[in-house]
């Protein structure tokens, strides 16, 4: 099995890639910038490749599918995200910050899924890294940029599950869990191995079902 781990330099995207690492996939892992960690794990691993990509420069995305445009993968997972101050509401947030998360959590992770989709096979799986905070009906207040940017990502992957070209693929939106990341901080209560285990799990789990799916990262039903 191949996969194409889109940002994978650090935290979930890191853990992922290790995890399929360890399940016997060869993997294609992406980073914007230097990665150290991702470097080390390369230097362990030679079914690891490396890439360097930011998909908030779509001619980077272009160059990328045209680099891999000899291979095909059962996978292509989008870990990006960005988070804002949770207490702001959206009237306290500028213009230009409301853009950025938008973009980079919503709209550049489908525009490089449809760019990078003739890599993956017909009965592959395209999954995205989203949040239970991106669920309409679990809106529970705070962190309101970042809600509307993940709901909007999910209803985007749902327009992106109808274009025909995906109609035998599995599509899936993902839930990773609190997890002590640099975005989730220290308290939260999941570590990455634990949630990227489980990712790695239901994407297994779930490969070559076909149809969209929004799981958390044991695999269960989130509400839209």
């Amino acid at each position: 099995m191949k996969a194409l781990i889109i940002g994978a330099s650090r935290g979930l995207g890191l853990g992922l890639t290790r995890q399929l690492l360890a399940g016997g996939w060869e993997v294609v892992a992406t980073k914007r910038a230097e990665a150290p960690e991702l470097a080390e794990l390369q230097q362990k691993n030679p079914g690891l490749a490396v890439e360097t990509v930011d998909i908030d420069h779509p001619a980077e995305v272009k160059a990328l599918a045209t680099r891999l445009g000899g291979k095909k993968f059962d996978l292509l997972f989008l870990n990006a995200g960005v988070s804002t101050d949770p207490a702001k509401p959206l009237a306290a947030v500028a213009d230009a910050e409301i853009t950025r998360l938008l973009f980079t959590n919503a709209i550049n992770p489908v525009r490089a899924a449809e760019a990078l989709a003739p890599l993956v096979q017909p009965s592959g799986t395209i999954g995205f890294m989203t949040s239970i905070l991106g669920s309409i009906a679990r809106c529970e207040g705070g962190f309101e940029l970042y809600r509307v940017s993940k709901t909007a990502l999910n209803m985007a992957v749902r327009c992106f599950a109808t274009h025909p070209e995906n109609k035998t693929r599995t599509i899936l939106l993902l839930h990773p869990g609190w997890v002590r990341t640099d975005m989730g901080g220290p308290q939260a209560p999941l570590d990455v191995e634990t949630s990227t285990k489980g990712l790695a799990a239901t994407i297994t789990r779930h490969h070559g079902k076909g149809g969209v799916a929004y799981l958390d990262y044991q695999g269960d039903v989130l509400p839209w």
